[in-house]
């Protein structure tokens, strides 16, 4: 079934046997090499005289074969002897090798024929008779029992190790130093240096870069704790912790915006440390000492930054570093001041000073500087994915693309540049002053105005630099159907006011901008309230103006006029309402005893109050509670009288 004939080509192998190694010198003059001399190769018929010599042509065969056919030991002897005959012809065992394997290649060749063609056999399994399944059975019931012994040893030798773990337990005291140590390193970091237990406060897993360390000590405890110096009962653990002599004590960071006046000593902010933060009671709880202690250490970090930050800061406004205060100012008049007030707690309680000072402490800026200084040791360990992943690491999205945007030499710095943690909290002071502002502003006038009512809503997301509110005024009684509003936009050192009708009006941190405002709306409402009444009515407006140039100047803006006409065009009314003057209505009726003959020419009854005189109407003498009130009764009174 196999192939007749395989042609084998056979060819010496092409490698030169090693003569010798030499050590030269390189040619570029850089060290030594190491260089091979090959043996040369034999040509044929070199080749041809080397194998013949290896042919024993003195030998004779016969002389071999040679014995009894009928001693066995001769004959064993003879086969060993032609077994271990050298063979005549040197390529006799290449041709051997080849010839087997060619004879096991065409063996497997037939076997795969069978298989795959399945013309000449078929390869089936042979059956075997099936065992008992029995004994089979016993062996699995067995095994299985065994397996669940084996399991409830085990569980019942840890039920007894838990057992005898708790009543030791119980028969300990109180505060075991292992599980006391154990709790401590659930939260904080320790390593064992020598024979020493050390332990780290400072945030420099959290991205900080402060250089003040925060290495504490872990020891045990030698004495028993029953309570404190004051007779409180506090819990005593079974290990003590060394707290750094610079992080004892208690600390906090005193944010304060006064006005100047009050404020012109500026080391007085140093003594504003109110009573009980002094010390801490040295039998405390070791978590109560660390606790304390990392806050001592996270108000050093803030100030320490802030203080850089002002060092070297090259705004407009100078700001100082006097101690451990900083004040800069934030709008005339007004100033931020930062303190950090760290009691040691080594010494008994100083004398306070005779004079009280008013503590005016700002927690809100506080728990922001706290929040901002968090931001920053998570953007120092937090980077933005590189895009591509070749890329560099740390580059915003903004800045991969200012190639292809072909951004500009400033624009490329002003990204670079990044907002100090200062210039930050004085952004957030400077919105917090001026939202204030505004809020007194706005409450001052809806206090004090009674006609008409200001009411506010104040929206629910704004955030540390912007807010905004809507005010919204409304007359008693006419609420539904005549109203005005206007929408404030605070920001950080201006006020953007938004009217109904679109208008866009920008203030500065000046009070009285805001209020010339709100007092030319009123003024503006009560003109609306008028025209929306007289509509009603059937009065016909005649011309309105929102800069009135007749009369005398307001000293807030400008007065702003409406005149009206009767149903039957007799009766004229004319409304100046203005900011400072407020509002005012002016009568003109026609006359019928006045130029009687030249009027006798008019044929329209609208003419005829031409040329009369306008008197003014006292609001105050109407019944009602608001000017919309006395103003309708008044359009009530006229338009009954004219029919």
């Amino acid at each position: 079934m196999a192939a007749a004939g395989v042609n084998i080509c056979v060819e010496a192998v092409q490698e030169n046997q090693i003569q010798e190694c030499r050590v030269v010198e390189r040619t570029d003059g850089e060290g030594q090499e190491i260089q091979e001399v090959y043996v040369q190769p034999l040509s044929m018929s070199e080749n041809l005289s080397k194998l013949a010599h290896k042919i024993d042509f003195y030998k004779d065969e016969s002389d071999d074969k040679k014995g009894s056919s009928g001693d066995i030991d001769k004959e064993s002897d003879d086969k060993n002897a032609t077994s271990f005959q050298p063979s005549l012809w040197p390529w006799d065992s290449v041709r051997n090798k080849i010839k087997g394997s060619l004879t096991e290649m065409s063996v497997l060749l037939d076997v795969l024929n069978i298989t795959k063609e399945k013309r000449y056999m078929i390869l089936d399994q042979v059956s075997q008779p099936s065992p008992d399944p029995k004994p089979q059975l016993q062996l699995q019931l067995l095994s299985k029992k065994s397996a669940l012994n084996e399991a409830t040893n085990v569980l019942l030798s840890g039920a007894e190790r838990l057992r005898r773990s708790q009543s030791e337990m119980g028969s300990k005291p109180q505060g075991d130093f292992h599980m006391e140590l154990l709790k401590l390193r659930q939260n904080w970091r320790l390593k064992k240096a020598g024979k020493l237990i050390l332990g780290d406060l400072s945030y420099k897993s959290a991205g900080s870069r402060y250089w003040q360390g925060g290495t504490f000590e872990v020891v045990k405890s030698t004495t028993v704790g029953e309570g404190s110096e004051s007779g409180a009962m506090l819990p005593k653990g079974s290990l003590e912790v060394i707290i750094p002599s610079e992080l004892e004590g208690v600390a906090y960071i005193q944010v304060e915006v006064k006005v100047v006046p009050e404020a012109m000593d500026l080391m007085s902010a140093i003594l504003k440390i109110s009573s009980g933060l002094g010390t801490i009671p040295t039998d405390a709880y070791w978590k109560q000492k660390l606790e304390v202690a990392q806050n001592v250490l996270f108000c050093k970090e803030i100030f320490a930054q802030l203080a850089r930050e002002a060092v070297q800061s090259k705004s407009s406004v100078p700001h100082l570093v006097v101690g451990n205060q900083i004040i800069t100012n934030i709008f005339p008049g007004i100033q931020l001041s930062i303190v950090l007030c760290h009691s040691p707690g080594k010494e008994k309680e100083k004398k306070q000073s005779s004079t009280p000072h008013k503590l005016d402490h700002n927690h809100v800026l506080e728990h922001s500087l706290h929040q901002l200084l968090r931001e920053l040791h998570f953007k120092n360990i937090h980077f933005s994915p590189p895009h591509p992943v070749t890329a560099v690491i740390g580059i915003s999205k903004k800045r991969r693309l200012a190639g292809p945007n072909a951004l500009s030499r400033s624009e490329l710095t002003e990204m670079i540049e990044n907002e100090s943690l200062l210039h930050q909290i004085i952004k957030q002071t400077k919105h917090s002053v001026l939202r204030l502002r505004t809020m007194k502003t706005i409450d001052r006038y809806a206090s004090s105005q009674k006609d008409p009512n200001l009411a506010t809503h104040w929206n629910c997301t704004n955030n540390s630099l912007e807010a905004s509110c809507r005010v919204v005024i409304t007359s008693q009684g006419y609420d539904l159907r005549v109203w005005h509003s206007f929408v404030l936009n605070i920001g950080v050192d201006m006020v953007k006011a938004v009217t109904r009708e679109g208008r866009v009006y920008t203030f500065s941190y000046e009070e009285r901008e805001l209020e010339d405002f709100i007092m030319w709306q009123i003024s503006q409402h009560q003109l609306s309230v008028s025209q929306n009444l007289a509509r009603m009515m059937g009065w016909q407006m005649l011309s309105t103006s929102t800069a009135l140039g007749v009369g005398d100047m307001e000293d807030v803006s400008t007065a702003s006029s409406l005149v009206l006409a009767s149903p039957n065009h007799d009766r004229v009314l004319a409304i100046k309402s203005g900011p400072s003057s407020g509002v005012k209505v002016f009568l003109q009726c026609h006359s019928k005893d006045h130029n009687s003959k030249n009027r006798a020419v008019l044929k329209d009854i609208k003419w005829q109050s031409i040329g009369t005189d306008f008197q003014s109407v006292d609001l105050e003498r109407f019944d009602g509670r608001s000017f919309a009130s006395k103003f309708e009764l008044l359009l009530a009174v006229l338009t009954r009288s004219s029919k």
